[in-house]
């Protein structure tokens, strides 16, 4: 999001996505995809837009918005690391392939690095059990991730 867009144009650009998206059924969802990916994450002030072009209350807006870990409240960094947390991952090692992104980037699950080149994320199933341990950066799937095809990937991400 540009720091030069004001609160209203934010608010007229949701707008704009809500009434394109209204006719949907079940629109909700796929009006905050539509936000997050215009912005890369949901800025303040568009959940009460959206709850009022679809006449629904903030909290209920609010309540879908913050239950899918895949939307985010704050800008992510230049890239998006996302590791897989199922069971699946973590049985075939994925706990420390988690604790080794953290360490060596230095933030915790859904932060972004201070020179904001990286966000860690955790995703819970990629689809990938029988490949695991997964993860996924800036949208592209990474199979079978060990320690040293995990530190090529940031070492790469941050160049």
């Amino acid at each position: 999001m540009s720091l030069s867009q004001t609160v209203e144009e934010i608010s007229t650009r949701v707008t704009a996505i809500c009434d394109d998206l209204a006719g949907l059924e079940g629109p909700l969802l796929p009006i905050l995809h539509e936000v997050q990916e215009t912005w890369g994450f949901i800025p303040e002030g568009a959940l009460q837009t959206i709850a009022k072009k679809l006449n629904l209350s903030r909290a209920e807006v609010h309540g879908v918005a913050s239950f899918y870990h895949d939307f985010r409240h704050n800008a992510p960094g230049r890239h998006v690391i996302k590791i897989c947390r199922a069971e699946a991952c973590q049985a075939m090692g994925g706990d420390a392939i988690a604790n080794q992104a953290q360490r060596k980037l230095g933030i915790g699950w859904s932060e972004t690095t201070p020179d904001q080149s990286v966000t860690l994320e955790p995703v819970y199933c990629l689809g990938l059990c029988a490949c695991a341990p997964a993860a996924m950066v800036d949208g592209k799937l990474v199979a079978r991730l060990d320690n040293d095809r995990l530190d090529r990937m940031i070492k790469e991400v941050r160049s």
